[in-house]
């Protein structure tokens, strides 16, 4: 099948092109590339003193469980104002003035956020969501971005798990995009009714419960490529209260967890994206969650056109099948666990 489907989000095309399918070519050319096992870790508890001291931490007096700390080597930092300065006809530039920080999910070295218990889920959303307010609070920048990257593939330079979050004086233009989508729309918000649809329509959803509703979403851009909704519609991440902060977080930990079970240790991207500090337009935050399978090429970087080799609608059937296939596997296990 060869379709052409439009990103309401974003307002791109995606061209979703099954028949240039092969699921060995694809898998094996992403297992993820080994790091340094020699190097020390300076996440890892006992190496505090390889990072610049902590700005929050999280857990029983004595220890810690999240840490939150300066990034070593900054994209944006310093209190500078905005200023444009035009150097020429088409050289423009201004400082990269802003808040760079590195968010350590936990203390132990192995453990992803597919593998937190619930308790460890809400601590890691509590810490985005005081970050975010401290960004907000501080002079100059207008829009916070939290990603997580796990892989080198997907741009993680260490091993343990960890994320980032990122205050900026500007508000990128993918954020643009999507604010100005949600302000065009006419059927309300955009997200309440893709969620809806989607499920009513049930070939793209993954899972829903009382907090979030996860799918791959028709326009999907990626194989396997997710969307988290959290139900209560909210334009700020940092304004949402603790059940919704906390159900995206267990949401997040569910569909990785799944994703794993079906595509084995592969390298992906978590993109929180959330209306700009000061911003009163529409908008409802969400979280993208994306595998990283395979490689942009030539026309994906010449036009801004995704080409998708899995049909949304098959992923979301497997996706629904490795969940199904756990839940029975819990079911018989002598612990009630499935591993």
């Amino acid at each position: 099948m060869n379709q052409l489907r439009l990103d309401p989000l974003s307002g791109r095309w995606v061209a979703v092109s099954t028949e240039r399918f092969d699921r060995n070519a694809m898998f094996g050319a992403c297992k993820p590339a080994p790091y340094d096992s020699g190097a020390r870790c300076p996440f890892c508890p006992g190496n505090e003193e390889e990072t610049p001291p902590a700005l929050e931490t999280y857990g029983a007096e004595g220890s810690w469980l999240v840490r939150v700390v300066p990034n070593r080597y900054p994209a944006f930092e310093g209190l500078a104002p905005f200023v444009v300065d035009h150097r020429g006809p088409v050289f423009t530039e201004a400082p990269a003035s802003g808040i760079h920080e590195v968010l350590v999910f936990s203390p132990h070295h192995d453990l992803t956020w597919g593998s937190f218990d619930d308790h460890q889920c809400v601590l890691v959303m509590s810490a985005i969501r005081d970050r975010v307010e401290e960004h907000q609070s501080t002079p100059g920048l207008r829009y916070s971005q939290v990603i997580v990257n796990y892989g080198r593939e997907a741009g993680a330079s260490v091993e343990h798990p960890h994320g980032q979050l990122l205050g900026i004086p500007f508000v990128p233009r993918e954020l643009v995009d999507e604010q100005g989508s949600f302000t065009r729309f006419a059927g309300g918000c955009l997200l309440c009714t893709a969620t809806a649809s989607e499920e009513r329509a049930g070939y793209r959803t993954v899972e829903a419960n009382e907090h979030t509703v996860t799918f791959a979403p028709y326009w999907s851009g990626t194989p396997y490529e997710l969307l988290i909704v959290p139900r209560t519609h909210e334009a700020h991440l940092h304004r949402s209260g603790p059940e919704d902060l906390a159900g995206v977080g267990i949401a997040i930990r569910n569909a990785l967890d799944t994703l794993r079970r079906l595509l084995g240790e592969v390298a992906y991207n978590v993109v929180f994206h959330a209306a700009p500090y000061r911003a009163s337009a529409p908008y409802h935050w969400h979280v993208h969650v994306l595998p990283k399978l395979v490689t942009r090429a030539g026309f994906e970087l010449g036009t801004g056109v995704y080409i998708n080799v899995v049909a949304p609608e098959r992923a979301a059937d497997e996706l629904r099948q490795a969940i199904a296939d756990r839940q029975r596997a819990t079911a018989h296990s002598p612990e009630g666990v499935a591993s």
